[in-house]
């Protein structure tokens, strides 16, 4: 069962489509501001629920890393039922997902915001299969919000379970090699102040990209989850103005 208040969403608008992915462990509300301002520019817009999130973390442990692919894969279609063109807009992991998905379908754009390149260095990381059987979770390190009212409400998994990791670092493993073959436009954002993903993350994303076209914006009053934090309404505007930007060229 889906837990309260973090259901997937779908805004019906124009023939323009934004696909909101969230993070690895968190669920479609850390999404739903942004795709509720979205809504109000007129796009049709869907938050997504990846596999295994949202539910309970025993879920999560069952997924592989196409799981999630495959969650935006669906999401995508029913957009473009409706949609000529479609954005894909990913948080965190979501916007792994997103870079990598615009290597396999036709996407008009990509925003990726608080992406990690890599997985933090970790000596364990060669023994994590065997461990995964012994240590079944990863403790998160300490909140990072600047908004205490959104924190107070957040919903997400407790702990990263270690299978979860392993699919994850599968996943970016994957994501790395073809960042190159990223060919559409690319709004890259970081806060400077993010503890959950380290910034010198969107450096490396931005020098492997394939886009001609590729653009950052850093946010000085945030934690990780940018979508719900102090400098949301500069992420929502700019991301709006992207969108506007590059659909006018196609339809």
């Amino acid at each position: 069962m889906i837990i309260p208040t973090a259901e997937p969403f779908f805004f019906p608008g124009n023939e323009i489509g934004c696909l909101l992915v969230h993070g690895f462990t968190g669920t479609p509300k850390e999404m739903r501001w942004m795709g509720e301002y979205l809504a109000e520019q007129g796009y049709s817009v869907h938050g997504v629920r990846l596999a295994g999130h949202a539910t309970k973390m025993e879920d999560l442990k069952r997924e592989i890393w196409q799981d999630w692919v495959a969650s935006v894969e669906d999401g995508y279609h029913l957009l473009r039922g409706n949609c000529k063109v479609v954005f894909v807009i990913g948080l965190s992991m979501g916007g792994v997902l997103a870079l990598y998905f615009a290597t396999q379908f036709p996407v008009s754009g990509v925003v990726a915001m608080s992406t990690p390149y890599k997985l933090p260095s970790d000596p364990r990381s060669r023994l994590q299969r065997p461990l995964s059987k012994i240590i079944r979770t990863i403790a998160k390190g300490p909140p990072d919000w600047h908004n205490q009212d959104a924190a107070e409400d957040h919903i997400d998994y407790p702990a990263y379970p270690t299978k979860g990791i392993i699919q994850l670092d599968a996943l970016l493993a994957k994501f790395r090699r073809t960042l190159c073959d990223v060919k559409v436009p690319v709004l890259l954002i970081h806060s400077h102040k993010d503890q959950g993903v380290a910034p010198e993350n969107l450096n490396h994303i931005y020098d492997a990209l394939g886009s001609k076209e590729k653009f950052t914006l850093w946010l000085e009053n945030s934690g990780h989850v940018i979508t719900r934090e102090p400098g949301r309404e500069t992420v929502f505007r700019t991301v709006a103005e992207f969108i506007e930007q590059y659909a006018v060229h196609i339809l």
